[in-house]
């Protein structure tokens, strides 16, 4: 594995714009792309923390929004593609993981434990359902490839969806790496290149740590198990969760960053 090309160091910048998990939300997603739009500058730097699909019924119609906010950002500012990010959450993992479904020694089982998480919404949003991925679960090695390669080829009629999947990043850091952007933790125990899949799968007590993790005084993420509330998210000088419990609500957390880790603003969709 390319540690790293797994990570993005990014260039000195105005503010840093984060967008944490949005799970299909087309609705609000357009809300905040607008006030983002209107905001943004040409020296600003923009982070999706994953979890842009699944859970919701759009995401198809989401990530194709997505994409087209990198797009306008990039024609109206002309900066540099990497200065928009995009972070691997559970639900790309997974989604990616269902790609390969005919390399797993027991897809079936796998397939019933991504559904339960969210990721049948996904496979409902590019034309498939789930009884029909359940029955090819169970078909053997090479009807599965034949699936997996009918899926393959309705993402590639979207376009920039099979590009977003293969350039999904691990975490993107500050120029001064005095903050981390991550989807749901770090175990701070070890170095970025050791993580594995804290990354999107999160860490034990990550919520509670209360000094910087490396260089790192402000740690960034797009999603939380547990609910907490806004006054918790400011109360916590080292983590900041954009997200909000439960997974049926309709608000998308965003924050506006220095590089130092300053927090300059925290807002939501209307």
């Amino acid at each position: 594995m390319n540690k790293t090309g797994n990570f993005v160091e990014l260039e000195k910048s105005g503010k840093l714009w984060a967008i944490g998990s949005i799970h299909s939300n087309l609705k609000s997603f357009t809300s905040i792309k607008k006030f983002i739009l209107d905001n943004f500058n040409y020296d600003d730097k923009l982070i999706f923390l994953g979890n842009i699909i699944g859970l919701g019924d759009n995401s198809k119609e989401t990530l194709s929004s997505a994409i087209d906010l990198r797009f306008n950002i990039m024609s109206k500012f002309k900066i540099k593609p990497k200065s928009i990010v995009f972070l691997r959450g559970a639900q790309e993992e997974m989604f990616s993981k269902l790609l390969q479904l005919q390399l797993a020694p027991n897809p079936s089982e796998i397939v019933e434990w991504m559904f339960e998480h969210g990721v049948n919404k996904t496979i409902n949003s590019y034309g498939f359902s789930e009884n029909e991925v359940k029955n090819i679960a169970s078909s053997g090695t090479i009807n599965i490839s034949k699936w997996t390669s009918h899926l393959n080829k309705s993402i590639q009629m979207n376009p920039g969806h099979i590009e977003y999947f293969l350039n999904l990043k691990h975490a993107a850091y500050s120029h001064s790496k005095k903050i981390l952007f991550v989807n749901r933790g770090v175990d701070i125990t070890r170095p970025l290149s050791a993580q594995n899949d804290c990354f999107w799968w999160g860490f034990q007590n990550f919520s509670t740590i209360q000094k910087p993790y490396k260089t790192f005084s402000r740690i960034v993420r797009g999603y939380e198990s547990k609910h907490i509330n806004q006054q918790e998210i400011t109360n916590n000088n080292v983590v900041c969760t954009l997200f909000k419990q439960p997974l049926s609500n309709e608000s998308i957390l965003c924050g506006i960053f220095r590089e130092n880790g300053e927090i300059l603003d925290l807002f939501e969709n209307n």
